[in-house]
């Protein structure tokens, strides 16, 4: 049933984000060049990888280490802070790879660094929205944004997802947590940059938040308040 409303979802969307979509495209065209859509390995539900669509965002680099932010231009700019660079991601839905609602999809290269527990939040198709996005979303650290999604899980009914839909609009038509401090989310699960050699233990899993620190809605006991990287955003 929840796929058949996936679609449905999609569906209705799409009589809207197609013509824009369009515009959006031709604009980007215009002003960037190609390609139009940035594509990225992500991982999605039991750990099956997949490659998610956006709008891109950045020119090219100017020259090999030239820093992210400068490249964003402002049509990208306003793209990132309306959510509409995501619009593409209605065709990963349409194909099974994501939900209207879930965890964010987030990078294979993260996903290794997971706890056993944390590991739980890929028992679904990663989502367009989520739990974790209306409360807080870029704004609070990747365990407790893992926590929040773990709740989800547990919890999810009919009546969440529309609470979702709901806190989803309000959030587009004022748009905040679209990126952490300084562009990166604290605790954000990253490899090495030197592998550890083999006799070594790999390096340990970004530890679960406490329960103390996440406060959640009354359905339960915890809930919690883009990367600037255009690679790591969710």
């Amino acid at each position: 049933m929840k796929r058949g409303g996936d679609l449905a979802v999609a569906a209705l969307a799409g009589i809207i984000a197609v013509p824009l979509g369009l515009v959006i495209a031709l604009l980007i065209r215009a002003t960037m060049g190609g390609p139009v859509i940035f594509r990225q390995t992500r991982s999605g539900r039991h750990g099956q990888e997949f490659s998610i669509l956006k709008f891109r965002t950045m020119r090219d680099k100017r020259y090999e280490d030239e820093p992210d932010a400068p490249r964003i231009t402002r049509l990208g700019a306003l793209l990132r802070r309306t959510s509409l660079d995501e619009l593409p991601q209605l065709w990963n839905v349409v194909r099974g790879e994501m939900a209207v609602i879930g965890p964010r999809p987030t990078l294979p290269e993260q996903v290794v660094h997971y706890s056993p527990r944390q590991r739980g939040r890929l028992a679904l198709r990663p989502g367009l929205t989520g739990w974790a996005q209306i409360r807080g979303r870029n704004s609070i650290t990747w365990p407790e944004r893992i926590e929040l999604d773990l709740w989800y899980i547990e919890h999810r009914s009919l009546l969440l997802d529309l609470r979702i839909l709901v806190g989803t609009a309000r959030m587009l038509l004022r748009p905040t947590g679209i990126t952490a401090a300084g562009g990166v989310n604290p605790g954000f699960p990253v490899p090495a940059e030197t592998p550890a050699p083999a006799e070594t233990p790999a390096p340990a899993a970004v530890p679960a938040v406490p329960a103390a620190r996440i406060v959640l809605p009354r359905q339960a006991t915890a809930t919690a308040p883009r990367l600037a990287r255009e690679e790591l955003r969710g």
